[in-house]
């Protein structure tokens, strides 16, 4: 229904705007003006009611067109798995968004709304879209999947991504480990060069702090979460960061400094405190600091509720969570559903003077201007020129084939330095391919794809599991076994040549994935067990941290840590049989016990089982 009265409203919106051009000159929609002049303008034409509308960002299931109109709402998000339809395409992306813009459109001021969703790993929440590894195996390679993810986002008719997370993750047992590009802050603060990609490199001219997105192809990032969120107690999801302040500026707070100096758009906060301080209620630092002392020009978001959880239980007093986290400096707030008392509440507050009024036209102009410097006022409506960049098989997934290939990092080669097990041979009688993570593309993706905390099976979204990519590498006159849980009488009965066992984490996000033991999921233990006591076997670990292994290590003849590489499995069995090599090295500590942790290079006490950096090569085989 969207779809075909599409057109029909563009036509009227159009008119609409021809005849208020042509009865009043107004500067703001003037794009020969400079930014500045065009936010000065429209702020004193705005009401508190459209101001406060632009500080709200709404759930798509709630934004309707006429909510859009009636409380002049400033952004729409997707959280994880919320989308149009199951296996929506591209098409129906593009016409769901822009019903939901020319409802804002259509109000007094006619102020574009900005759409925003997850795409942390190419556009993950999207069927067909290419799904790239985690950043746990991207601070492997240091690799540019930005401009990528940027087209595919676009193609859906999206503009602004919650992305790059940029946390220093210092203890795997947190669950958002798999969303950290590394335990190093220079490798954290290196991988920042994916803001270029998604927005564009930052001009010339452009002064520091200062957003910037290049146009229709590119989109807004969020530098996220702010700041600490690596460093909770144990690994703790959204709890307490105990470090100095001089600590919290050399681990945690680098890679903001880059992201700022690259002109990224928003900033996230994060759920977690620091020294006992909530971040979404922390003046110092996300005022004083992040807005003041570093020059963020952008805008500053809550995470999703946020706001709400500064109090224990969360929501048990909204008035004063509003009153702290706008206080702090939030700009924009994520009140996904009920959305009508954050803002009742919020202007109540203005009016008896709680919150001044210069506090609201600080949060109003960093959002105006990222969406004047995007170009969002002349471009509000998107199109279907891009439809055909999801999930492009010539580019993005090659790409992202390549990026798995960097990512590997092979952690044991043989038994014995002289007798290395890979490159395996293409040509062999019969092989083993076992593992619960064999023949499974949800697995193989982790979290964040397609819905929140991930799926199993096949049918998610288009892709190559490890096992299909084993059966396109091998020669044809190879056979090829599979059985996702053998014993040990099949494995021995049945003379392989040798075994391939993909095992690992199911997927998980969030604190869903906080875990104290860091094992790998049954039967992926008794797989191991099974298959490597009777033949020569690799063992692929599919998980989104370094897992509990040593207890295996003697059994494995070679073993792969494959983190979660999304959809382009081939990208393992390049490297597997020898078509490349390889060359990954580890950006993370690899313990030995889990009594350990946190353990990270550099501290007095490093004793891991492989450590920071590590990494075996192998040369390519000539065939």
């Amino acid at each position: 229904m969207a779809a075909a009265s599409t057109p029909l409203l563009v036509a009227l919106l159009f008119c609409c705007m021809i005849c208020v051009s042509q009865a009043e000159y107004l500067k703001y929609k003037d794009p020969k003006l400079s930014v500045n002049v065009r936010i000065r303008d429209l702020l004193k034409r705005m009401t508190l009611e459209e101001k406060i509308g632009q500080m709200v960002q709404i759930e798509r299931s709630v934004a309707t067109p006429q909510v859009m109109k009636k409380y002049f709402i400033g952004s729409v998000l997707s959280g994880g798995g919320s989308v149009p339809a199951t296996n929506a395409s591209a098409e129906s992306w593009v016409h769901m968004v822009n019903a939901i813009q020319i409802g804002s459109l259509s109000t007094r001021l006619g102020i574009p709304m900005i759409y925003g969703i997850d795409a942390v790993h190419g556009h993950n929440n999207v069927y067909k879209a290419t799904v790239f590894p985690h950043n746990v195996g991207l601070g492997v390679t240091r690799q540019k999947i930005g401009d990528a993810t940027a087209l595919e986002v676009r193609a859906t008719g999206i503009q602004y991504v919650f992305a790059p997370c940029i946390a220093v993750c210092r203890d795997p047992r947190w669950g958002r480990c798999y969303e950290s590009y590394s335990e190093d802050p220079e490798i954290v603060r290196t991988m920042t060069e994916i803001i270029p990609g998604l927005q564009g490199d930052v001009s010339d001219n452009s002064g520091k702090g200062i957003p910037y997105v290049a146009g229709k192809n590119k989109v807004a990032a969020c530098a996220k979460h702010y700041v600490g969120d690596g460093g909770t107690t144990k690994g703790i999801n959204e709890n307490n960061t105990v470090i100095s302040y001089r600590g919290l500026l050399r681990i945690h707070m680098p890679a903001y400094h880059d992201s700022i100096v690259k002109g990224v758009s928003s900033v996230m906060v994060s759920y977690s405190s620091w020294n006992g301080k909530k971040m979404h209620a922390n003046h110092y630092l996300v005022t004083d600091y992040l807005k003041n002392q570093l020059k963020f020009r952008g805008f500053v978001i809550s995470d999703w509720l946020g706001i709400d959880r500064i109090t224990s239980p969360p929501h048990s007093n909204y008035s004063y969570s509003i009153q702290a986290g706008v206080g702090a400096g939030i700009d924009m707030i994520m009140v996904p559903i009920n959305f009508t008392e954050f803002i009742d509440d919020l202007t109540y507050q203005v009016k008896n003077n709680i919150i001044p009024v210069s506090r609201i036209d600080d949060a109003v102009e960093r959002i105006l201007k990222v969406k004047f410097v995007m170009g969002l006022f002349e471009n509000p409506l998107a199109d279907l020129s891009l439809r055909n960049q999801l999930g492009n098989k010539q580019k993005h997934r090659q790409l992202a084939r390549e990026a798995v290939r960097k990512s590997l990092v092979l952690l044991k080669n043989g038994k014995s330095v002289d007798k290395p097990l890979l490159p395996l041979p293409k040509k062999a009688a019969k092989i083993l391919v076992a593992g619960s993570h064999a023949n499974n593309l949800g697995y193989q993706c982790g979290g964040w794809t397609i819905t929140w905390q991930g799926l199993s099976g096949n049918n998610i979204t288009v892709g190559t599991t490890i096992l299909d990519a084993v059966k396109q590498t091998i020669d044809p006159a190879t056979k090829v076994v599979y059985n996702e849980n053998p014993d040990s009488n099949f494995v021995e009965s049945n003379n392989f040549s040798y075994a391939i066992v993909i095992v690992g984490e199911h997927p998980y996000a969030e604190t869903f994935g906080d875990s104290l033991n860091l094992t790998i999921a049954e039967p992926g233990p008794s797989t191991i067990t099974n298959v490597c006591g009777s033949v020569q076997c690799v063992v692929i670990l599919i998980t989104g941290r370094p897992v509990v292994i040593q207890p295996y290590l003697s059994k494995i003849d070679a073993l792969v840590a494959a983190w979660l590489p999304g959809t382009e499995g081939q990208g393992v069995t390049d490297l597997l049989f020898g078509d490349y090599g390889f060359t990954g090295k580890l950006a993370r500590t690899w313990f030995k016990t889990v009594d350990q942790l946190p353990m990270n290079v550099g501290d007095k006490y490093y004793d891991p089982l492989f450590p920071f950096g590590f990494g075996l090569s192998t040369n390519p085989t000539k065939y």
